[in-house]
């Protein structure tokens, strides 16, 4: 038994997905991110590996450069190997990212010390609860008129959220608008806030990102996008609904429960030296 890479996304695709979609609550990065890589984004390089039992996937692992290595949940003991065979490989991993206790232990089988890292709890949505008081708009679809407003709102929430600088995010955007994920919310008739969910993979569709115009902040309209959102997938038959929070945020963690959502499980970004 030992991991398989490899660079065939379709071949990737058929024998790698389906245990994927076994958990797709928690697997709904990886799940998202390899979609993504299909359609043709974040294909360039990637990492696709899966550990294999007796001709059965029983781990998987992606990398999407120059972002970090993703782990689903996968058996805590085959982690060490896969270190073991990405320093062998020479892989640049800048960080990795998944379930806390997993990403901790890849992180201590890395042969570069730990550097920072951002935590986070995925949520799952229970049942949807409107905003109280009720805020001031309304959502619509988004555009392709708003492209450049919302690539420039993707870029500031990533800056924000992770502290780097992003890469080109307009194809994905513009993908996303095409395939209807994007959600915009305006008040006083002018766009202040937007949210994504992702097209439901095996019923499961998670709701990011999150993004409130800076001078429209602390009027609700974060809250009431993702709840439009929210209700957007539920009605065209997402079974889960998820999303993530930054744990350092407690005013955020507190937001969506009270619009509905109930933890699942706490996730960790660890960047490397």
């Amino acid at each position: 038994m030992t991991w398989i890479f490899t660079s065939d996304v379709e071949a990737y695709t058929g024998v790698a997905e389906p245990w994927l979609l076994r958990d797709p609550v928690r697997n709904t990065v990886p799940l998202t991110v390899l979609r993504a890589v299909r359609n043709g984004l974040w294909g360039d390089n990637a990492l696709l590996g899966r550990l294999e039992r007796d001709g059965q996937v029983v781990a998987a692992a992606i990398q999407t450069p120059p972002h970090f290595l993703l782990l689903p949940a996968i058996p805590a003991d085959v982690v060490p190997e896969l270190a073991a065979r990405l320093i062998e490989a020479e892989r640049a991993i800048s960080g990795v990212s998944g379930p806390l206790p997993l990403a901790e232990l890849f992180a201590a089988s890395w042969w570069r010390p730990e550097a920072g890292r951002r935590s986070e709890r995925l949520y799952r949505l229970d049942a949807l609860v409107s905003p109280r008081p009720p805020v001031d708009g309304a959502s619509r679809v988004a555009e392709a008129a708003d492209l450049d407003l919302l690539v420039r709102w993707s870029e500031e929430f990533q800056a924000e959220a992770e502290g780097v600088a992003p890469v080109d995010l307009t194809p994905l955007v513009a993908s996303r608008i095409a395939r209807r994920e994007l959600v915009v919310w305006e008040a006083g008739g002018r766009p202040v806030a937007f949210a994504g969910a992702s097209v439901p993979i095996g019923g499961m569709s998670r709701i990011g990102p999150v993004y409130t115009a800076r001078e429209s902040r602390g009027r609700g309209y974060g809250t009431a996008v993702s709840h439009a959102t929210s209700a957007k997938v539920s009605a065209e038959g997402a079974t889960e609904v998820l999303l993530f929070t930054d744990l350092s945020n407690p005013t955020a963690n507190s937001i969506y429960q009270a619009i509905g959502y109930r933890p699942v499980s706490d996730y960790v970004s660890i960047t490397f030296a």
